[in-house]
């Protein structure tokens, strides 16, 4: 577990890294986006990583805009960490993009505190299951993905309403969680070349 726990912050600070650069680009333009588009944005990532599976194509490069798989993992846990942020902050969109502004520092604050939330659950639901993960095919933990995302639709689509399943926060977090097994899957077999 120890060294999941190693392998899984290293990915963490990647992703992180990668999102406060783009947000010294764009600032949070991203504040803008309802869940849903959010969802939409994932699901388009999630999607092009099963297309690229399907053809063949694995690692950084690959498919016809020359990114691989990796970016889009990459791209889909910032995009859920948008999403819980956004969740947490209850956005409202009706106020305005200038209200929407987050400062770096704070940003980061927030990132750390989702990104926490989501290791802890990752822990608990190791201990539980062990380190199932690590036996499972990517491209396994793509269609899981895909089926998170069509679940998070639904429930988006019921207006958060759920009768006895778990919210859209646990939908992201779970989808946080294999994509990041997924790169750690990705970099261990890039290791072995």
């Amino acid at each position: 577990m120890h060294h999941t726990e190693s392998q899984y912050r290293q990915v963490i600070q990647h992703c992180k890294d990668l999102f406060l650069k783009k947000n010294k680009d764009y600032g949070t333009a991203w504040r803008i986006l309802r869940l849903p588009s959010i969802t939409d944005q994932i699901f388009i990532k999630a999607q092009r990583i099963r297309t690229l599976q399907d053809m063949g194509a694995t690692g950084a490069s690959g498919g016809r805009v020359g990114e691989g798989i990796e970016p889009e993992f990459v791209g889909i846990i910032n995009y859920c960490v948008m999403a819980l942020i956004q969740l947490q902050l209850a956005a409202n969109t009706s106020t305005g993009p200038a209200s929407m502004d987050i400062p770096v520092g704070e940003l980061e604050q927030l990132y750390d505190a989702e990104v926490n939330r989501v290791m802890e659950l990752l822990f608990a639901k190791n201990h539980d299951y062990g380190e199932a993960w690590r036996d499972m095919r990517v491209s396994s933990m793509t269609d899981i993905i895909l089926m998170k995302l069509l679940r998070t639709k639904q429930i988006e689509d019921n207006q958060g309403a759920t009768l006895v399943s778990e919210g859209i926060d646990a939908n992201y977090m779970d989808m946080i969680n294999y994509a990041v097994f997924c790169l750690i899957k990705l970099s261990e077999k890039n290791d072995k070349l």
